[in-house]
C-alpha cells in the first residue's frame, strides 16, 4: 500500500469511528431523558340524582349541572389525554325525580356510559334499601369499592371490592373507598346486616396492601365529609393519620373547593384532599405527571370545571 492510499484509508476509517460514536452518543442520550407521562384525574362527589341540569328559573343554579354536559366535557379531555380516570366519591342517588321513579337505575347507567372506572357509596345510596343498591349494579360497568363495610350476609356481599387497581398507561392507580357511620344517619332497615368499620384503620390496612402491589398512586374515595367542629371522622382527620394514600376524593358535605387542601400525613408526607359541591354542578380535575427518574410528583394543575347546560 503506498503512503497516499494509507492516508486515505485511515482518515476514512477515523471519520466512520468518529460518525458512530456521535449516532452512539446520540442515541445514549436521548434513552437517557426521562419519559414523563400525565395522568388526570377526574372526580365528582353528591351528585344527588341531578340527571338533567337545574331548571332555568332564576336561581343560582340555574342551567348547571346534567350528564349531558358532564359527558362531553369528559369526552373532550380524554381526547387530549387517553390517561384519563373518572370516579365518583358518593351520594349517587336521591334528589330528582328520577330516583323516586327508577331507584337509580338511569344514574348508573348514565355513569357506565361515561365510563366510570370506580365509586364509593354514599350515605344517600342506601335511601331504596342495601337490596335495592346491590340490584341496580346490574347497570354498572365499574367497581364499587369500600373497605370500611362489612356486607357480609347482605345483597352487597358479592358485589363490592374493597380496592381496585387500574391501568392508566405505565402507572398502576390504587383505588380504595371509605363510608360514613350509618347508625343515626341511615335507618337500620334500609343497610341491614351491614358493619361499620373504622375507616381509618380499614383505610391504612387497605394502602398498605396497595402499596405492596407496587401501585404508583393510591386514591381513596372517601364519603366521611371533609372536616367537623367536634371529633368526628373526617377527610382532614384521616389524611393526618393515613399512610401511604397519596390523595383523597370527598364528599359528604357538599363542599366547593377552590383548589385541594393539603395536609400531612402520619409520616410526614403530603396528601391533598378534594371535594366537587355537590348535584354535578362542577367536577374536578387533577393532573399528575409521572417519570422515570421521580415515582410521581404533586399536580401542576387543579381544574374546576363547570358544567354547564350545552348550548342547543
Amino acid at each position: 500500500m503506498n503512503r497516499r492510499h494509507f492516508i486515505k484509508q485511515t482518515a476514512l476509517a477515523g471519520s466512520a469511528v468518529l460518525s458512530s460514536s456521535v449516532v452512539g452518543a446520540s442515541v445514549l442520550n436521548t434513552q437517557s431523558i426521562p419519559e414523563e407521562t400525565q395522568l388526570t384525574i377526574l372526580h365528582t362527589n353528591d351528585v344527588h340524582s341531578r340527571l338533567e341540569p337545574f331548571p332555568m328559573d332564576g336561581s343560582r343554579n340555574q342551567g348547571l349541572g346534567g350528564v349531558a354536559a358532564r359527558a362531553s366535557l369528559i369526552q373532550l379531555i380524554r381526547a387530549e389525554n387517553p390517561h384519563t380516570l373518572l370516579v365518583d366519591a358518593g351520594d349517587i342517588f336521591q334528589g330528582t325525580p328520577y330516583f323516586n321513579l327508577y331507584k337509580g337505575e338511569p344514574e348508573i347507567k348514565a355513569m357506565s356510559k361515561m365510563g366510570y372506572d370506580a365509586v364509593t357509596m354514599g350515605n344517600h345510596d342506601f335511601d331504596a334499601g342495601i337490596e335495592n343498591f346491590a340490584n341496580q349494579l346490574q347497570h354498572a360497568r365499574f367497581p364499587v369499592v369500600i373497605s370500611n363495610y362489612d356486607f357480609a350476609n347482605t345483597p352487597m356481599e358479592y358485589n363490592y371490592k374493597p380496592y381496585t387497581i387500574i391501568q392508566k398507561g405505565k402507572q398502576r392507580i390504587g383505588i380504595l373507598g371509605v363510608g360514613i357511620e350509618l347508625e343515626g344517619l341511615v335507618p337500620k332497615n334500609l343497610y341491614g346486616n351491614t358493619v361499620y368499620k373504622d375507616p381509618i384503620v380499614a383505610a391504612n390496612e387497605t394502602a398498605e396492601i396497595l402499596r405492596q402491589k407496587k401501585c404508583d398512586l393510591i386514591i381513596c374515595l372517601s364519603h366521611l365529609g371533609d372536616k367537623y367542629g367536634d371529633n368526628k371522622v373526617s377527610d382532614e382527620v384521616l389524611a393526618k393519620e393515613s399512610r401511604n394514600v397519596d390523595l383523597i376524593i370527598g364528599g359528604h358535605t357538599h363542599r366547593f373547593f377552590d383548589q385541594p387542601r393539603k395536609y400531612k400525613n402520619k409520616d410526614g408526607g403530603d396528601i391533598l384532599v378534594n371535594q366537587m359541591g355537590w348535584g354535578g354542578i362542577q367536577m374536578g380535575r387533577l393532573d399528575y405527571n409521572f417519570s422515570e427518574t421521580k415515582r410521581k410528583k404533586s399536580p401542576k394543575a387543579h381544574t374546576v370545571v363547570m358544567i354547564r347546560k350545552p348550548s342547543e
